[in-house]
Protein backbone atom coordinates (compact mmCIF):
# COMPACT_ATOMS: atom_id res chain seq x y z
CA UNK A 1 0.00 0.00 0.00
CA UNK A 2 1.10 3.02 -0.70
CA UNK A 3 1.59 6.16 1.31
CA UNK A 4 -0.84 9.29 0.42
CA UNK A 5 0.26 12.58 0.59
CA UNK A 6 -1.61 15.42 1.88
CA UNK A 7 -2.38 18.18 -0.07
CA UNK A 8 -4.47 20.41 2.54
CA UNK A 9 -4.57 23.63 3.30
CA UNK A 10 -2.71 23.73 6.27
CA UNK A 11 -5.01 24.37 9.41
CA UNK A 12 -5.55 27.91 11.20
CA UNK A 13 -4.67 28.01 14.81
CA UNK A 14 -7.19 29.05 17.42
CA UNK A 15 -7.71 32.62 17.34
CA UNK A 16 -6.95 32.61 21.72
CA UNK A 17 -6.11 30.16 24.24
CA UNK A 18 -8.15 29.08 27.12
CA UNK A 19 -7.09 31.70 29.26
CA UNK A 20 -8.51 34.20 26.48
CA UNK A 21 -4.85 35.39 25.04
CA UNK A 22 -3.95 35.63 21.62
CA UNK A 23 -2.63 32.47 20.87
CA UNK A 24 0.77 31.88 20.30
CA UNK A 25 0.29 29.37 17.37
CA UNK A 26 -1.33 32.55 15.64
CA UNK A 27 1.64 34.76 16.06
CA UNK A 28 3.77 32.49 14.86
CA UNK A 29 2.07 31.78 11.94
CA UNK A 30 1.06 35.28 11.05
CA UNK A 31 5.18 35.35 11.23
CA UNK A 32 6.19 32.96 9.40
CA UNK A 33 3.52 34.00 6.53
CA UNK A 34 5.07 37.37 6.94
CA UNK A 35 8.76 35.95 6.44
CA UNK A 36 7.80 33.48 3.24
CA UNK A 37 5.81 36.57 1.80
CA UNK A 38 2.91 34.30 1.90
CA UNK A 39 -0.36 36.54 1.23
CA UNK A 40 -3.04 33.87 0.29
CA UNK A 41 -1.65 32.48 3.84
CA UNK A 42 -1.75 35.54 5.96
CA UNK A 43 -5.12 36.63 4.56
CA UNK A 44 -6.29 32.98 5.21
CA UNK A 45 -5.50 33.26 9.10
CA UNK A 46 -5.86 37.36 9.13
CA UNK A 47 -8.89 38.34 7.01
CA UNK A 48 -11.32 37.61 8.67
CA UNK A 49 -10.79 38.23 12.17
CA UNK A 50 -12.29 41.05 14.45
CA UNK A 51 -10.70 44.02 14.84
CA UNK A 52 -9.93 43.73 18.50
CA UNK A 53 -8.45 40.37 17.63
CA UNK A 54 -5.89 42.23 14.82
CA UNK A 55 -5.61 44.58 16.88
CA UNK A 56 -4.34 42.37 19.45
CA UNK A 57 -2.27 40.75 16.93
CA UNK A 58 -0.88 43.95 15.41
CA UNK A 59 0.55 44.90 18.99
CA UNK A 60 2.37 41.47 19.18
CA UNK A 61 4.36 41.86 16.10
CA UNK A 62 7.66 43.86 16.10
CA UNK A 63 7.51 47.85 14.74
CA UNK A 64 8.50 46.70 11.44
CA UNK A 65 6.51 43.23 11.14
CA UNK A 66 3.21 45.58 11.68
CA UNK A 67 3.60 47.43 8.73
CA UNK A 68 4.13 44.56 6.17
CA UNK A 69 1.20 42.82 7.71
CA UNK A 70 -1.24 45.95 6.69
CA UNK A 71 0.26 46.24 3.42
CA UNK A 72 0.48 42.41 2.79
CA UNK A 73 -3.89 42.46 3.62
CA UNK A 74 -4.26 45.11 1.41
CA UNK A 75 -7.86 45.73 1.12
CA UNK A 76 -9.01 43.47 3.91
CA UNK A 77 -7.22 45.48 6.02
CA UNK A 78 -9.92 46.69 8.05
CA UNK A 79 -8.86 50.16 9.47
CA UNK A 80 -11.18 50.00 12.01
CA UNK A 81 -8.49 47.45 13.95
CA UNK A 82 -6.25 50.80 14.29
CA UNK A 83 -8.88 52.00 17.18
CA UNK A 84 -7.94 48.79 18.87
CA UNK A 85 -4.10 49.69 19.22
CA UNK A 86 -2.33 51.50 21.78
CA UNK A 87 -2.09 55.37 21.19
CA UNK A 88 1.90 54.71 20.89
CA UNK A 89 1.84 51.87 18.47
CA UNK A 90 -1.24 53.58 16.64
CA UNK A 91 1.08 56.44 15.73
CA UNK A 92 3.84 54.61 14.95
CA UNK A 93 1.92 52.24 12.72
CA UNK A 94 0.62 54.99 10.61
CA UNK A 95 3.53 56.83 10.49
CA UNK A 96 5.16 53.99 8.65
CA UNK A 97 2.00 53.68 6.32
CA UNK A 98 2.00 55.99 2.63
CA UNK A 99 -0.10 58.76 3.63
CA UNK A 100 -2.35 57.50 0.31
CA UNK A 101 -2.80 54.33 2.05
CA UNK A 102 -3.96 55.94 5.52
CA UNK A 103 -6.60 58.75 3.75
CA UNK A 104 -7.83 55.98 1.48
CA UNK A 105 -8.69 53.58 4.83
CA UNK A 106 -10.05 56.61 6.71
CA UNK A 107 -12.29 57.86 4.50
CA UNK A 108 -14.46 54.23 4.51
CA UNK A 109 -14.78 54.76 8.59
CA UNK A 110 -17.44 56.14 9.87
CA UNK A 111 -16.41 59.77 11.53
CA UNK A 112 -15.83 59.07 14.81
CA UNK A 113 -13.64 56.02 14.05
CA UNK A 114 -11.45 58.19 11.87
CA UNK A 115 -11.25 60.95 14.04
CA UNK A 116 -10.44 59.15 16.88
CA UNK A 117 -7.02 57.60 14.40
CA UNK A 118 -6.19 60.83 12.97
CA UNK A 119 -6.16 62.72 16.26
CA UNK A 120 -2.58 61.80 17.67
CA UNK A 121 -0.85 62.83 14.76
CA UNK A 122 1.50 65.00 14.47
CA UNK A 123 -0.24 68.43 12.73
CA UNK A 124 1.64 68.30 9.53
CA UNK A 125 1.31 64.50 9.14
CA UNK A 126 -2.26 64.84 9.94
CA UNK A 127 -2.96 67.45 7.46
CA UNK A 128 -1.35 65.95 4.91
CA UNK A 129 -3.43 62.41 5.25
CA UNK A 130 -6.89 64.92 4.96
CA UNK A 131 -5.74 66.59 2.19
CA UNK A 132 -5.75 63.29 0.14
CA UNK A 133 -9.31 62.74 1.45
CA UNK A 134 -12.29 63.75 -0.55
CA UNK A 135 -14.09 67.03 0.27
CA UNK A 136 -17.22 66.50 1.53
CA UNK A 137 -15.39 63.72 4.10
CA UNK A 138 -12.02 66.35 4.84
CA UNK A 139 -14.94 69.03 6.13
CA UNK A 140 -16.19 66.83 8.33
CA UNK A 141 -13.12 65.24 9.85
CA UNK A 142 -12.12 68.36 10.14
CA UNK A 143 -14.75 69.78 12.58
CA UNK A 144 -13.93 67.14 14.25
CA UNK A 145 -11.13 67.81 15.70
CA UNK A 146 -11.22 71.11 15.98
CA UNK A 147 -13.43 70.14 19.03
CA UNK A 148 -10.91 69.80 22.46
CA UNK A 149 -9.35 66.42 23.11
CA UNK A 150 -11.39 64.29 25.24
CA UNK A 151 -15.42 65.90 24.19
CA UNK A 152 -17.86 65.11 23.30
CA UNK A 153 -17.15 66.10 19.88
CA UNK A 154 -14.23 64.25 19.40
CA UNK A 155 -16.04 61.04 20.21
CA UNK A 156 -19.38 61.43 18.29
CA UNK A 157 -20.24 60.25 15.03
CA UNK A 158 -21.52 63.09 12.42
CA UNK A 159 -23.37 60.10 10.49
CA UNK A 160 -27.02 60.69 12.31
CA UNK A 161 -30.49 59.73 10.82
CA UNK A 162 -32.38 63.02 11.01
CA UNK A 163 -36.09 63.46 10.01
CA UNK A 164 -38.52 66.50 9.96
CA UNK A 165 -41.80 66.29 12.36
CA UNK A 166 -44.36 65.90 10.12
CA UNK A 167 -43.10 62.86 8.80
CA UNK A 168 -44.84 59.54 9.18
CA UNK A 169 -43.77 56.19 10.22
CA UNK A 170 -43.74 54.97 6.94
CA UNK A 171 -41.82 58.04 5.08
CA UNK A 172 -39.04 57.21 7.81
CA UNK A 173 -38.95 53.79 6.93
CA UNK A 174 -38.76 54.59 3.37
CA UNK A 175 -36.02 57.03 3.34
CA UNK A 176 -33.78 54.50 5.52
CA UNK A 177 -34.20 51.45 2.82
CA UNK A 178 -33.59 54.21 -0.15
CA UNK A 179 -30.97 56.34 1.36
CA UNK A 180 -27.19 55.12 0.45
CA UNK A 181 -25.12 57.64 3.27
CA UNK A 182 -26.59 56.32 6.48
CA UNK A 183 -24.54 55.36 9.37
CA UNK A 184 -23.41 51.29 9.57
CA UNK A 185 -25.57 51.10 13.14
CA UNK A 186 -27.73 53.37 14.86
CA UNK A 187 -30.46 52.87 17.18
CA UNK A 188 -32.46 55.81 17.57
CA UNK A 189 -33.78 58.39 14.84
CA UNK A 190 -33.77 61.83 16.06
CA UNK A 191 -36.82 64.35 15.02
CA UNK A 192 -35.70 67.57 13.85
CA UNK A 193 -37.26 71.37 13.27
CA UNK A 194 -36.62 73.75 10.16
CA UNK A 195 -33.54 74.84 12.51
CA UNK A 196 -32.11 70.88 12.72
CA UNK A 197 -32.60 71.53 17.04
CA UNK A 198 -33.74 68.08 18.54
CA UNK A 199 -36.98 67.38 19.16
CA UNK A 200 -37.30 64.13 20.08
CA UNK A 201 -35.66 60.73 19.46
CA UNK A 202 -37.71 57.66 18.31
CA UNK A 203 -36.13 54.33 19.02
CA UNK A 204 -35.56 51.82 16.30
CA UNK A 205 -37.90 49.14 18.42
CA UNK A 206 -40.45 51.68 18.39
CA UNK A 207 -40.69 52.73 14.97
CA UNK A 208 -40.84 48.87 13.47
CA UNK A 209 -43.89 48.40 16.19
CA UNK A 210 -45.92 51.38 15.20
CA UNK A 211 -47.83 51.74 11.99
CA UNK A 212 -46.70 53.53 8.54
CA UNK A 213 -49.66 56.20 8.54
CA UNK A 214 -48.52 57.63 12.23
CA UNK A 215 -46.79 60.87 12.37
CA UNK A 216 -43.17 60.10 13.56
CA UNK A 217 -43.87 62.82 16.06
CA UNK A 218 -46.60 61.13 18.11
CA UNK A 219 -44.09 58.18 18.18
CA UNK A 220 -41.14 60.18 20.04
CA UNK A 221 -39.88 60.53 23.11
CA UNK A 222 -39.57 64.39 23.92
CA UNK A 223 -37.38 63.98 26.79
CA UNK A 224 -34.09 64.57 25.03
CA UNK A 225 -30.59 64.00 27.21
CA UNK A 226 -29.13 66.69 24.59
CA UNK A 227 -25.13 66.37 25.03
CA UNK A 228 -23.31 69.75 24.09
CA UNK A 229 -20.02 68.71 21.60
CA UNK A 230 -17.80 70.95 23.99
CA UNK A 231 -18.76 68.38 26.80
CA UNK A 232 -16.10 66.36 28.88
CA UNK A 233 -16.12 63.23 28.02
CA UNK A 234 -16.24 61.56 31.52
CA UNK A 235 -19.34 63.55 31.83
CA UNK A 236 -20.80 62.47 29.21
CA UNK A 237 -20.50 58.93 30.27
CA UNK A 238 -22.03 59.68 33.66
CA UNK A 239 -25.17 60.93 31.85
CA UNK A 240 -24.75 57.22 29.67
CA UNK A 241 -24.70 55.48 33.52
CA UNK A 242 -27.52 57.62 34.86
CA UNK A 243 -30.28 57.42 33.01
CA UNK A 244 -29.43 54.13 30.83
CA UNK A 245 -28.68 55.67 27.20
CA UNK A 246 -28.05 53.75 24.49
CA UNK A 247 -27.14 57.34 22.10
CA UNK A 248 -27.65 60.71 23.19
CA UNK A 249 -27.60 63.21 20.13
CA UNK A 250 -24.96 65.93 20.03
CA UNK A 251 -25.16 69.67 19.73
CA UNK A 252 -23.61 72.45 19.15
CA UNK A 253 -23.82 76.32 20.84
CA UNK A 254 -26.73 77.12 19.13
CA UNK A 255 -28.61 73.34 20.00
CA UNK A 256 -28.37 72.48 16.37
CA UNK A 257 -27.84 68.60 15.52
CA UNK A 258 -24.45 68.03 14.78
CA UNK A 259 -24.10 64.62 15.68
CA UNK A 260 -24.78 61.54 17.86
CA UNK A 261 -22.79 59.51 20.64
CA UNK A 262 -23.39 56.05 21.14
CA UNK A 263 -23.08 53.29 23.84
CA UNK A 264 -19.90 51.56 22.02
CA UNK A 265 -17.27 55.20 22.71
CA UNK A 266 -18.98 55.44 25.89
CA UNK A 267 -17.82 51.95 26.73
CA UNK A 268 -14.37 52.94 25.73
CA UNK A 269 -14.29 56.19 27.42
CA UNK A 270 -14.87 54.56 30.78
CA UNK A 271 -12.04 51.66 30.09
CA UNK A 272 -9.65 54.66 29.58
CA UNK A 273 -10.75 57.12 32.17
CA UNK A 274 -11.13 54.29 34.82
CA UNK A 275 -7.18 53.47 33.53
CA UNK A 276 -6.06 56.69 34.16
CA UNK A 277 -7.09 56.87 37.28
CA UNK A 278 -5.86 54.01 38.64
CA UNK A 279 -2.41 54.71 37.08
CA UNK A 280 -2.97 58.33 38.93
CA UNK A 281 -3.45 56.97 42.23
CA UNK A 282 0.00 54.84 42.08
CA UNK A 283 1.62 58.27 40.60
CA UNK A 284 1.99 56.93 37.22
CA UNK A 285 0.83 59.18 33.86
CA UNK A 286 -2.67 58.46 32.45
CA UNK A 287 -1.27 58.33 29.02
CA UNK A 288 1.44 55.54 29.82
CA UNK A 289 1.50 52.57 27.34
CA UNK A 290 2.63 48.98 27.31
CA UNK A 291 4.26 49.84 23.85
CA UNK A 292 5.99 53.24 25.30
CA UNK A 293 9.82 53.02 25.39
CA UNK A 294 11.54 53.10 28.31
CA UNK A 295 13.07 56.88 28.17
CA UNK A 296 9.45 57.89 27.78
CA UNK A 297 8.60 55.69 30.75
CA UNK A 298 11.07 57.34 32.67
CA UNK A 299 10.52 60.61 32.48
CA UNK A 300 6.83 60.59 33.12
CA UNK A 301 7.59 58.75 36.58
CA UNK A 302 10.23 60.76 37.55
CA UNK A 303 8.18 63.99 38.59
CA UNK A 304 6.38 62.21 41.38
CA UNK A 305 9.31 59.83 42.29
CA UNK A 306 10.76 63.27 43.35
CA UNK A 307 7.85 64.07 45.25
CA UNK A 308 8.57 60.73 47.00
CA UNK A 309 11.66 61.38 47.56
CA UNK A 310 11.15 64.89 49.40
CA UNK A 311 8.38 63.39 51.70
CA UNK A 312 10.95 60.78 52.70
CA UNK A 313 13.26 62.81 53.45
CA UNK A 314 10.42 64.54 56.03
CA UNK A 315 10.12 61.38 57.63
CA UNK A 316 14.11 60.63 57.87
CA UNK A 317 13.78 64.03 59.23
CA UNK A 318 11.22 63.14 62.07
CA UNK A 319 13.14 59.91 62.31
CA UNK A 320 16.49 61.76 63.15
CA UNK A 321 15.16 63.63 65.82
CA UNK A 322 14.71 61.04 67.98
CA UNK A 323 18.65 59.41 67.07
CA UNK A 324 19.17 59.60 70.51
CA UNK A 325 15.93 56.87 71.89
CA UNK A 326 16.47 54.98 69.04
CA UNK A 327 20.20 53.93 69.93
CA UNK A 328 18.74 53.17 73.65
CA UNK A 329 16.59 50.90 72.46
CA UNK A 330 16.67 49.34 69.69
CA UNK A 331 13.25 47.38 70.45
CA UNK A 332 11.52 51.05 68.80
CA UNK A 333 13.58 50.73 65.51
CA UNK A 334 12.29 47.38 65.23
CA UNK A 335 8.28 48.54 65.63
CA UNK A 336 8.46 52.01 63.87
CA UNK A 337 7.84 50.97 60.41
CA UNK A 338 4.63 48.54 61.83
CA UNK A 339 2.97 51.83 62.72
CA UNK A 340 4.00 53.80 59.74
CA UNK A 341 2.93 50.61 57.20
CA UNK A 342 -0.53 50.05 58.88
CA UNK A 343 -1.40 54.01 58.52
CA UNK A 344 -0.31 54.38 54.71
CA UNK A 345 -2.28 51.27 54.20
CA UNK A 346 -5.32 52.76 56.21
CA UNK A 347 -4.81 56.35 54.68
CA UNK A 348 -4.82 54.33 51.04
CA UNK A 349 -7.84 52.95 51.71
CA UNK A 350 -10.01 56.18 52.53
CA UNK A 351 -8.49 57.83 49.87
CA UNK A 352 -9.26 55.09 46.97
CA UNK A 353 -12.99 55.59 48.32
CA UNK A 354 -12.87 59.53 48.43
CA UNK A 355 -11.72 59.38 44.56
CA UNK A 356 -13.71 57.34 43.50
CA UNK A 357 -16.77 59.17 44.90
CA UNK A 358 -15.31 62.28 43.61
CA UNK A 359 -14.77 60.69 39.93
CA UNK A 360 -18.25 59.36 40.21
CA UNK A 361 -19.87 62.96 41.33
CA UNK A 362 -21.39 60.89 44.54
CA UNK A 363 -19.91 62.88 46.92
CA UNK A 364 -20.97 66.42 47.76
CA UNK A 365 -21.88 68.71 49.92
CA UNK A 366 -25.08 66.74 51.34
CA UNK A 367 -22.76 63.71 52.04
CA UNK A 368 -19.54 65.12 52.67
CA UNK A 369 -19.51 65.43 56.50
CA UNK A 370 -21.19 62.30 56.67
CA UNK A 371 -18.34 60.57 54.73
CA UNK A 372 -15.84 62.07 57.03
CA UNK A 373 -17.49 60.91 60.25
CA UNK A 374 -17.94 57.89 58.93
CA UNK A 375 -13.93 57.52 57.91
CA UNK A 376 -12.82 58.80 61.04
CA UNK A 377 -14.78 56.32 62.94
CA UNK A 378 -13.55 53.64 60.92
CA UNK A 379 -10.12 54.63 61.97
CA UNK A 380 -10.78 54.76 65.69
CA UNK A 381 -12.32 51.47 65.33
CA UNK A 382 -9.46 49.74 63.45
CA UNK A 383 -6.97 51.87 65.78
CA UNK A 384 -8.49 49.88 69.10
CA UNK A 385 -8.57 46.66 67.69
CA UNK A 386 -5.25 47.00 66.11
CA UNK A 387 -3.11 48.68 69.14
CA UNK A 388 -4.63 45.38 71.02
CA UNK A 389 -2.77 43.01 68.65
CA UNK A 390 -0.19 44.98 68.38
CA UNK A 391 0.67 45.53 71.71
CA UNK A 392 0.16 41.93 72.71
CA UNK A 393 3.03 41.20 69.87
CA UNK A 394 5.02 43.57 70.66
CA UNK A 395 4.94 42.52 74.52
CA UNK A 396 5.25 38.91 73.68
CA UNK A 397 8.55 39.88 71.40
CA UNK A 398 10.18 42.18 73.63
CA UNK A 399 8.69 41.44 76.90
CA UNK A 400 8.53 45.03 78.15
CA UNK A 401 4.79 45.54 78.68
CA UNK A 402 4.89 49.83 78.46
CA UNK A 403 6.00 49.15 74.93
CA UNK A 404 2.65 47.82 74.17
CA UNK A 405 1.18 50.38 75.81
CA UNK A 406 3.25 52.57 73.40
CA UNK A 407 2.89 51.10 70.18
CA UNK A 408 -0.95 50.88 70.75
CA UNK A 409 -1.28 54.30 71.43
CA UNK A 410 0.77 55.35 68.43
CA UNK A 411 -1.11 53.06 66.50
CA UNK A 412 -4.44 54.29 67.38
CA UNK A 413 -3.19 58.29 66.59
CA UNK A 414 -1.66 56.93 63.27
CA UNK A 415 -5.15 55.57 61.91
CA UNK A 416 -6.87 58.14 63.01
CA UNK A 417 -4.60 60.48 61.64
CA UNK A 418 -4.59 58.46 58.28
CA UNK A 419 -8.34 58.41 58.02
CA UNK A 420 -8.50 61.91 58.09
CA UNK A 421 -5.74 62.53 55.59
CA UNK A 422 -7.24 59.86 53.15
CA UNK A 423 -10.75 61.78 53.17
CA UNK A 424 -9.63 65.43 53.48
CA UNK A 425 -6.69 65.49 51.37
CA UNK A 426 -8.38 64.25 48.10
CA UNK A 427 -11.15 67.11 48.87
CA UNK A 428 -8.57 69.83 49.50
CA UNK A 429 -7.17 68.62 45.80
CA UNK A 430 -10.75 68.69 44.35
CA UNK A 431 -11.22 72.08 45.63
CA UNK A 432 -8.11 73.62 44.54
CA UNK A 433 -9.37 71.90 41.19
CA UNK A 434 -6.09 69.50 41.16
CA UNK A 435 -7.26 65.85 39.94
CA UNK A 436 -7.01 64.15 43.31
CA UNK A 437 -6.67 60.75 41.61
CA UNK A 438 -2.83 62.23 40.28
CA UNK A 439 -1.85 64.02 44.18
CA UNK A 440 -3.29 62.58 46.84
CA UNK A 441 -1.47 59.44 47.09
CA UNK A 442 2.64 61.19 47.90
CA UNK A 443 0.70 63.76 50.52
CA UNK A 444 -1.54 60.86 52.10
CA UNK A 445 2.12 58.90 52.72
CA UNK A 446 3.00 61.81 54.13
CA UNK A 447 1.15 62.15 56.60
CA UNK A 448 0.70 58.41 57.68
CA UNK A 449 4.74 58.11 57.80
CA UNK A 450 5.47 61.45 59.59
CA UNK A 451 2.10 61.09 62.08
CA UNK A 452 3.74 57.79 62.73
CA UNK A 453 7.10 58.13 63.23
CA UNK A 454 6.40 61.25 65.43
CA UNK A 455 3.61 59.34 67.40
CA UNK A 456 5.37 56.40 68.47
CA UNK A 457 8.69 57.86 69.45
CA UNK A 458 7.49 61.05 70.94
CA UNK A 459 5.16 58.81 72.85
CA UNK A 460 7.85 56.42 73.55
CA UNK A 461 10.42 59.17 74.69
CA UNK A 462 8.02 60.50 76.85
CA UNK A 463 6.88 57.36 78.38
CA UNK A 464 10.46 55.86 79.22
CA UNK A 465 11.37 59.18 80.53
CA UNK A 466 14.28 59.31 77.89
CA UNK A 467 14.37 62.52 77.01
Amino acid sequence: MSDTVDLQTPQIPPVRDDRGRLSGELIDAVRDALAARDTSRLRTLAGELHESDTGDLIEALDADERTQFIEQLGAEFDFTTLTELEETTRVQVLENLHPEDVAEGVSELESDDAVFILEDLEAPDRADILQRIPAAKRRTLAAGLDFPEKTAGRRMQTEVVAVPPFWTVGDTIDYMREEDDLPVEFYEIVVVDAAYRPMGTVGLSHLLRSKRPVAIMNIADEELHLVKATDDQEDVAREFERYNLVSAAVVDGSDRLVGVITVDDIVDVIEVEASEDIKALAGVAGDEELADDFWTITRGRFTWLSVNLGTAILASFVIGMFSEQLQKMVALAVLMPIVASQGGNAGTQAMTVTVRAIATRELGPHNVRRLILRELLVGLANGIAFSVILGVIAYAWFRVPDLGVVIGMAMMINLIAAAAGGVVIPLVLNWMRTDPAVSSTAFVTTVTDVVGFLAFLSLAAWWFGLR
